[in-house]
């Protein structure tokens, strides 16, 4: 008896030796220093080939530091050497979940819980395996089980936390903003200012356009130098978001201006990224330039800094070189998400349709149902979705004349390349002094080809038919343009147009036909101003000629909504005045100022609002008179539903004498209805 109990001590001696001489490798792993510990443990083993605690040690070793393959196939082995060794098969189950084995480690789980139903390790394991598995709601149920085993356990709690933060994720690809807030806040009661969850809500609130809620989040960020700058960063990126540009470069100054007393070499690149953003987004294109330079030259071949660089030259329309960024992002990464829908945005600025289709849908098989890629492919598609177009109009002047017109348009894309056209209007005009009466019918039919990325080219051929009081005819009408982009920010249209002169009926009477040579520039700069310049010459059946130059020099003052100011200028000149029969004098000039308010209906989201205002005052000449006060109002408002149909009101009231007569009141009233015709066909596909 005497010598059991000595071999009894000596052997719990030896054990406790053993262990105390491990303490280290115990250390190494505890820290997360695994390569450490798989060093470590492999020295012990060499020595000690059959130590079992050495060999779970080793494999837990392996996996931790990367090598997951190695440790499932130790622990394989393992659980064949030690088949009623419990924990070690909860090693093996583990080193299922490093290798992302889910659907494996799933059912052996399942096996140890029958085993031993109050297992922590196997209850959280089996938690963490539903998690990953995206069962979430069943995750939930055994680590609350776990919990009750170890109440407490900081093991859990986070498990808990992170499955919560998983499954808000999956309600926020799946576009379930108000489940995904619902499952944050609940983490926030038990985790109180957690910051992962915080920022989470911030980004479910950020794409679900809960702006003020996303900062209201931000600002409960708890204080410290590192989440300081963090709120600066977001609270930065949601005043771009609601337009005020201004107070976004202010906030991301004041986040680049701390980053020397934080460490965290995310965090710092994260604020140099917004701050070159910020610049970016206020147009000070020096400054973003030297800094986007900056970072590239510390940063090279990182994605992240050429997504920046790419950003940059999107914004300065340099397209071309924007892709050449986007497809080195590619290069590195064929999952990156910068460069998948940047390089679609990019291929589209430059006309390459089908190209920037291909990589938008790419983007959603690698993040599946991403709200930005969607609304991508959503537009391509709807730009390209055949549609019609109804107005009817109401007009009259202080002349006497009044008119009515229906117009319907059809556009019909059968690839991204070619549009089929057409278009019919029905106008009826009278004088109520005269008694005159006159209508019109005009048909037209065409179509629309791009011939490259740079130039399209559009073609009508229609019939006008008139019936007036006194005359009655048919004319065929042409009109063929030609739309150039030369250079960047410069679009050049060219063309010829035969028209007959329908404003009233005693015009439409008259029989004049006429045929309009025009050319129209717009420049654009990267500095907010703008020109825009229309020259019209055109010649009539009546022995007459006109010159038309109208040019407009113009500020963009905002961009959300869109917000311009400037001056314009109108020339118009006639070979013959015939004063008697339309307003034809030999010179006249006009000049005005304008302010011009926009919300423009293809930037509108469905279900939303959309606006117009241009007002505009200022003075004309005509031959030797004395000048004219002037002004024109134009006005719309207008509603784009579910699906992008949409429903707009306008009105003009103008007193500026370019149309029909000196000292003359023109008002226009009418309404506008577009929807899409439904198709099985995508020119896409």
């Amino acid at each position: 008896m005497i010598n059991r109990l000595i071999c009894c001590i000596l052997l719990f001696f030896c054990a406790c030796l053993n262990a105390q001489d491990m303490k280290e490798g115990f250390n190494y792993l505890e820290s997360g220093k695994y390569a450490q510990a798989e060093k470590y443990f492999s020295g012990i083993l060499e020595e000690f080939p059959a130590n079992r605690t050495a060999k779970l040690c080793y494999g837990r070793a392996v996996g931790l530091n990367g090598n997951s393959q190695k440790a499932v196939t130790l622990f394989t082995k393992l659980i064949q050497e030690y088949p009623n060794d419990y924990e070690m098969k909860l090693n093996y189950a583990e080193s299922l979940l490093w290798n992302k084995e889910f659907s494996r480690a799933k059912p052996y789980y399942k096996t140890l819980l029958d085993e031993n139903p109050s297992s922590f390790g196997a209850l959280l394991g089996y938690a963490n395996t539903l998690s990953n598995l995206q069962e979430f709601d069943e995750a939930l149920i055994y680590i609350d089980k776990a919990l009750k085993v170890s109440p407490g356990n900081n093991n859990a709690l986070i498990s808990k936390k992170y499955v919560r933060l998983g499954q808000a994720n999956e309600y926020l690809k799946r576009q379930k903003y108000s489940e995904a807030v619902k499952i944050l806040e609940n983490n926030l009661v038990e985790f109180k200012n957690d910051k992962e969850t915080l920022l989470s809500l911030a980004n479910v609130y950020i794409n679900s356009n809960q702006f003020d809620e996303a900062i209201d989040t931000y600002k409960r960020l708890p204080t410290s130098k590192l989440n300081d700058v963090i709120k600066l960063n977001g609270l930065s990126l949601l005043n771009h978001l609601k337009g005020f540009e201004k107070k976004a470069l202010i906030l991301s100054e004041e986040a680049y201006g701390q980053i020397e007393s934080i460490s965290d070499q995310y965090i710092i690149n994260q604020t140099k990224e917004r701050y070159a953003q910020a610049l970016i987004w206020n147009k000070k294109y020096a400054p973003a330039t030297l800094l986007v330079k900056e970072i590239n030259r510390d940063n090279i071949n990182e994605n992240w800094a050429m997504a920046l660089r790419a950003t940059l030259n999107v914004y300065k329309s340099n397209f071309k070189e924007s892709l050449k960024d986007y497809e080195q992002i590619l290069k590195n990464d064929v999952a990156s998400f910068d460069g998948n829908l940047g390089s679609a945005n990019a291929l589209k600025a430059i006309g390459s349709y089908d190209k920037a289709y291909t990589a938008a849908k790419k983007t959603l098989t690698y993040y599946d149902n991403q709200k930005d890629a969607l609304y991508f492919v959503r537009k391509l598609e709807e730009s390209f979705t055949p549609f019609a177009e109804h107005t009817f109009a109401y007009s009259f002047d202080n002349g006497d004349n009044s008119a009515i017109a229906l117009t319907n348009t059809i556009k019909y894309p059968v690839s991204t390349k070619f549009k089929l056209l057409g278009d019919f209007t029905f106008r009826t005009t009278r004088n109520r002094l005269s008694e005159n009466k006159a209508t019109a019918n005009t048909f037209n039919t065409g179509f629309e080809y791009q011939l490259n990325p740079s130039i399209s080219f559009k073609g009508l051929l229609g019939l006008n038919i008139t019936n007036a009081e006194q005359n009655k005819y048919n004319r065929i009408l042409s009109d063929v343009s030609f739309k150039i982009k030369p250079f960047k920010l410069q679009v050049l249209d060219i063309g010829y147009k035969r028209t007959i002169e329908s404003f009233n009926a005693d015009l439409l009477a008259r029989e004049i036909v006429q045929d309009n040579f025009y050319v129209n520039y717009n420049l654009s700069t990267n500095f907010n101003l703008g020109w825009y310049t229309q020259y019209y010459f055109t010649t009539q059946n009546d022995n007459n000629t006109r010159n038309l130059l109208f040019t407009s020099l113009y500020y963009n003052i905002l961009s959300k909504p869109i917000l311009k100011a400037g001056i314009n200028y109108q020339n118009i000149t006639f070979k013959n005045q015939v004063p008697t029969i339309y307003f034809s004098p030999e010179n006249f000039n006009a000049v005005e100022i304008f302010v011009d308010l926009l919300k423009d209906e293809d930037i509108a989201k469905e279900s939303n609002w959309f606006y117009g205002a241009n007002l505009a005052t200022g003075y004309q000449f005509i031959d030797e008179n004395e000048k004219q006060n002037t002004y024109r109002i134009q006005t719309k408002i207008g509603y784009k539903f579910a699906g992008g149909s949409l429903l707009n009101f306008y009105a003009t009231n103008s007193n500026i004498a370019s149309v029909t007569a000196a000292g003359f009141k023109y008002t226009e009233l009418g309404v506008r209805f577009k929807w899409y015709i439904p198709t099985n066909k995508n020119v896409f596909e």
